[in-house]
């Protein structure tokens, strides 16, 4: 069985992905009172950009915190996609350059 090896640079995407999804879904969950799966659907929705309008920040407090996590979180979430999405076509490539040698060789 082969290990899978992940790059130093798609295990900082990965993790600073999470580590605002994580950040977002706390911050709002404690700041808003909202349920756990409620602000963890306003962070996904909000770092996707989609932003609904169905749910908002209700005090100033949160509405400033959320100017920043927008800033801060889309540009993060858009870089670490950026950086995942080049790693996977990267590993594909590998295997279909890899199978088409093992092929030739026959």
């Amino acid at each position: 069985m082969k290990k899978h090896k992940f790059k130093p640079q798609f295990v900082a995407a990965f993790s600073a992905l999470m580590g605002m999804v994580i950040i977002g879904t706390v911050a709002y969950h404690y700041m808003e009172d909202w349920s756990w799966i409620t602000s963890l659907y306003f962070v996904v929705a909000t770092l996707a950009t989609v932003g609904y309008g169905d749910i908002h920040p209700t005090n100033d407090g949160t509405r400033l915190f959320t100017v920043f996590f927008i800033l801060i979180g889309v540009t993060v979430a858009i870089s670490s996609i950026s950086v995942i999405g080049t790693s996977y076509l990267a590993k594909r490539e590998e295997r279909i350059i890899n199978k088409t040698r093992k092929t030739d060789i026959k």
